[in-house]
């Protein structure tokens, strides 16, 4: 991704060479746990994604980064506790492929799946508790809660058509969002600073990041996103563009959605969905919350200030 890449040389010199050490502890700490949990522990460390979490970590150490223990391993921790809640989606909602690769719940069962996901989730916890220091702890351990509450929230409102924008967005904040706002809080911890105001710039980014995701799902073809078109409505998550298309007209009841059984259905929903023209609105309400995210990078030194707007300009890059 281009615009990551300029974030990197943004980033100052120290940068590429965290991010090297990152991925090395990142593969280093799934594998320590024996050989079936661990090489699925790796694979699922070792399939990648952008690493927009570790990124945002470095960024809001400063800028220049500022390279010591404590940074990589607050980016390693949100790492894991990110790679241990897909993991454990994936056996929530019976996944075949992530990233267009097949998810440790398709491979080795919803026990061995399980296990790979506590051990994640226990790893992260445990690179923090290395450094001896109980505030970037509890700031996981707060983004955590958030995570398995936004989850809860998706699981009660599975199948519900009138679920409101408003317990949407909440949604994406807790089960998103709130992983973003550690990576930026733990980051500026490692730099020696307070980081509620950037915390609130990375929360915010994430609900972003979710929106365009659920845009993606609706509109982006399974080579491009790694699983079927659709696969939201296959295990019953409502999403903005559903949200504002029933506010166009489109007639889907909870039966409806219940009906949805395979890749062909879902795809004929997300049909219905781009044919009421919402997917410009929800692309607009994305884009006004990266607007907002980036006005409370203001009283930040330039350099970092202009890192962390690339970042941020990153969620959107995926889809421009």
């Amino acid at each position: 991704m281009a615009t990551v890449q300029a974030v990197i040389s943004a980033g100052g010199a120290d940068l590429p060479g965290v991010l090297i050490e990152i991925e090395q502890r990142l593969l280093q700490r799934a594998a320590e746990y024996g050989v079936l949990l661990g090489d699925h522990a790796q694979a699922t460390i070792s399939a990648g994604g952008k690493r927009l979490r570790p990124l945002l970590a470095c960024v809001s150490s400063g800028v220049p980064v500022a390279r010591s223990g404590a940074l990589v391993r607050a980016a390693c921790a949100v790492e894991l506790i990110h790679a241990a809640s897909l993991v454990h989606d994936d056996v929530i909602d019976g996944s075949a492929l992530r990233r267009g690769r097949p998810t440790v719940v398709a491979e080795g069962g919803r026990l061995v799946a399980t296990a790979t996901g506590d051990l994640l989730f226990s790893r992260a916890f445990a690179e923090l508790a290395a450094g001896g220091e109980m505030e970037p702890v509890r700031v996981l351990t707060a983004a955590t809660v958030d995570l398995i509450g936004g989850e809860l929230m998706q699981r009660e409102d599975a199948y519900d058509p009138d679920v409101t924008e408003d317990r949407y967005l909440e949604r994406c904040r807790r089960k998103t969002g709130a992983l973003f706002r550690a990576a930026c809080e733990l980051g500026a911890l490692a730099g020696g600073r307070r980081g509620s105001q950037i915390g609130r710039f990375g929360e915010l980014i994430g609900v972003a990041f979710q929106i365009f995701d659920d845009i993606l799902d609706v509109t982006g073809p399974p080579e491009r996103t790694g699983k079927p078109r659709g696969a939201d409505l296959l295990d019953g998550t409502v999403t903005l563009p559903l949200v504002l298309a029933r506010r166009r007209g489109l007639t889907i009841s909870r039966e409806d959605l219940l009906a949805v059984t395979d890749a062909a259905g879902a795809a004929a929903i997300c049909e219905q969905i781009e044919q009421t023209d919402v997917l410009a609105n929800t692309r607009e309400r994305a884009l006004a919350t990266v607007v907002e995210a980036k006005a409370l990078l203001e009283p930040l030194p330039e350099a970092q200030r202009e890192a962390l707007e690339l970042i941020a300009d990153s969620v959107i890059d995926r889809y421009s």
